[in-house]
């Protein structure tokens, strides 16, 4: 993408240096017109009648620049620099000007519903801290760098939300939810590249929301619900498969009693339930021999 303009830097004359300079010429034109000034029957001379509107003319050079403003100027239609320094200058009078904030800039991005990668429709929105960094990009190469900046990061939600996982993929990677710093990190870069023709610099860019669309959230809170579940679970069987394979061989091991085959089933059965189970069980052993 080829970018027409490139900023350059103009510089101007202190004001402080050049107002008492027009101040003097002022103020001896006024007095040339009012004072004395009598040319043959007591008209004023021309050089001091037109010294007035020139001077005028001449005072549109003066510019007070804020801290964080621009001033882009343009000499009969070309782009001729820009001034960032903040104080009181005077340019050439010719010079068309025009004010740009150097300010960071905060945008939220409305709530978006997209598809995420396994099809799934979430709601989405971003919070994107940005801030112009090439004034004439901004001003000549779009139409409203503001209004692009707004429909750019939109466009880069879309992307970065629908190349991955609401969850994370089968091994829990390329979550959008797990994963919240990379992805405002590629959030950052995708957004970056949307407005680079626009000069803006993406200072930084996250997710602020971020749920399933309500059509599918029950659903889904099923589902987590129930893998929550079966993740609790796994973790009991574990411990209780622990617990009686430990009991049963401190039950051999210290000859406490001397357990068959099938007494082994029955006590596994009896200890597994107890563990395992919901509710308060109240399991019968029988480890004797008939």
């Amino acid at each position: 993408m080829n970018m027409q303009s490139q900023e350059k830097v103009v510089s101007g004359l202190s004001g402080w240096l050049v107002l008492p300079v027009w101040l003097a010429l002022f103020a001896m034109a006024v007095w040339k017109i009012i004072g004395v000034p009598v040319v043959g029957e007591g008209v004023p001379s021309v050089p001091a009648i037109i010294s007035i509107p020139l001077l005028m003319f001449i005072s549109k050079g003066f510019n007070i620049l804020q801290p964080n403003q621009a001033a882009l100027f343009t000499f009969f239609g070309r782009y001729a620099g820009t001034m960032k320094d903040d104080g009181f200058f005077w340019v050439n009078p010719f010079y068309a000007g025009q004010r740009i904030s150097l300010r960071v800039h905060n945008l939220t991005t409305p709530t978006l519903k997209v598809n995420d990668r396994a099809g799934n429709p979430v709601e989405v929105a971003a919070v994107v801290v940005w801030k112009v960094a090439d004034t004439a990009r901004a001003l000549f190469d779009v139409e409203d760098y503001g209004t692009y900046v707004v429909i750019q990061s939109e466009s880069a939600v879309r992307a970065v939300v629908s190349a991955r996982w609401y969850d994370g993929d089968t091994h829990g990677l390329n979550s959008l939810r797990g994963d919240m710093d990379a992805v405002a990190r590629l959030l950052a870069e995708s957004i970056q590249e949307h407005v680079l023709l626009a000069g803006i610099e993406i200072v930084e860019a996250r997710i602020a929301h971020l749920a399933y669309a309500p059509e599918i959230a029950s659903a889904m809170l099923r589902r987590q619900q129930a893998e929550a579940v079966v993740a609790a679970r796994t973790r009991i069987v574990d411990g209780a498969v622990g617990m009686v394979k430990l009991a049963i061989d401190q039950l051999e091991s210290e000859s406490v009693v001397k357990l068959g085959e099938s007494d082994r089933v029955k006590l596994v059965i009896n200890l597994m339930t107890v563990l395992v189970s919901d509710t308060e069980t109240q399991p019968v052993l029988n480890v004797g021999k008939e």
